[in-house]
């Protein structure tokens, strides 16, 4: 008899066999073999092979494709994997003249899947924005606040910006920073992509424009420091997690920079503002935002103090001297001295220096 005309009885019954090889692996604890002949999906090759001893004997080709987190938990063993499965099958049948010769194990490849995405390393909507770009929305330096707001307010946006620089801060609005010549959504996804921080302008018509919805999605995605700035709305949506600052439009610069003075990119900038000090009146505004000061390190406290002694317009000012203390409050050395075991005085100079 040809191996043609032989009618195969393992190929047809060989769900019964694995259903009592996984029966087997269940109760010898091996979970891993149990789990690859559950979730496999079996194609059999007949006749894989044929002998004639002993009235004819054929081996069969059993594949078995597997899910892709199990091929590839056992792939460094697939050798023995595969060696050990079709001998324990062809220990556990009882059809005479036939056998398993071959067992291959395969993957299944999802073919709908976007294996690129689901990595997490997909840089899918992230642009590099290069540093002629950054500096034509940025400047030179300062830290990078996005304003997001309506288009109805943008003369108290253009405001608060100018107000913002003083301490430091480069901000962007849209309406007044974006040239003519520079295609618009391109220009705030550059801003958006770089900024430090987001600061939303949370006016009675804030959530009425897409636009501002989008920039805190936006935001959100690349979990940058959030401000909701309450101005007639509260919070909602995604950004309604946070609680909102209550503020007015006269006093949110300070508001603002009292809270974002906690990162060290900001202090960096405020720094950089204390040393650009040009009067005594811009250094009565910088002392504004000294009470918002919070566990300063040693580094930060030093930093601070060699700030003042080497900008001389901070010398007379009545913020930082604190000569004037109902007006402008206790002055630098007073707040060093809450965060420091050292402790500071003003020098017959002028300057602070640790008390020794």
């Amino acid at each position: 008899m040809s191996g043609q005309e032989y009618i195969y009885e393992l190929p047809n019954n060989i769900e019964r066999y694995l259903a009592s090889l996984s029966k087997l692996y269940a109760q010898d604890g091996r979970r891993q073999l149990q789990e690859i002949i559950v979730n496999a999906q079996i194609r059999v090759v007949e006749g894989w092979s044929q002998d004639n001893w002993n009235g004819g004997t054929y081996g069969h080709a059993l594949y078995m494709m597997i899910p892709e987190s199990l091929f590839l938990n056992m792939l460094e063993k697939k050798e023995a994997v595969q060696t050990r499965i079709k001998s324990d099958l062809n220990k556990l049948h009882n059809i005479q003249n036939e056998f398993i010769e071959e067992l291959f194990l395969e993957m299944e490849v999802m073919e709908n899947e976007d294996w690129r995405k689901v990595s997490g390393l997909l840089a899918v909507g992230k642009r590099t924005v290069p540093p002629d770009g950054a500096k034509r929305i940025w400047g030179d330096s300062g830290y990078r606040v996005f304003l997001s707001h309506k288009s109805e307010v943008k003369k108290e946006t253009a405001a608060l910006k100018k107000e913002l620089a003083v301490f430091g801060i480069s901000s962007f609005v849209a309406h007044s920073d974006i040239q003519p010549t520079t295609a618009w959504q391109d220009e705030i996804e550059n801003a958006l992509q770089s900024m430090d921080a987001f600061v939303a302008l949370m006016t009675e018509s804030f959530h009425d424009s897409d636009w501002t919805d989008q920039e805190v999605g936006f935001a959100f995605a690349r979990a940058v420091p959030i401000i909701a700035l309450r101005l007639g709305r509260d919070p909602y949506g995604f950004i309604g997690k946070f609680q909102g600052l209550s503020s007015a439009w006269q006093s949110a610069a300070e508001d603002l920079v009292k809270i974002l003075i906690k990162n060290d990119r900001m202090f960096g900038a405020y720094l950089q503002a204390l040393r650009q000090c040009s009067s005594w009146e811009t250094g009565n505004a910088l002392a504004k935002v000294l009470p918002g000061l919070q566990d300063l390190t040693p580094q930060q406290i030093d930093e601070l103090v060699a700030a003042y002694n080497e900008t001389n317009k901070l010398h007379g000012s009545f913020g930082f001297n604190g000569s004037k203390p109902f007006y402008y409050g206790p002055g630098l050395v007073s707040y060093l001295n809450k965060f420091s075991p050292r402790e500071f005085e003003f020098a017959k100079s002028g300057l602070i220096r640790a008390r020794s």
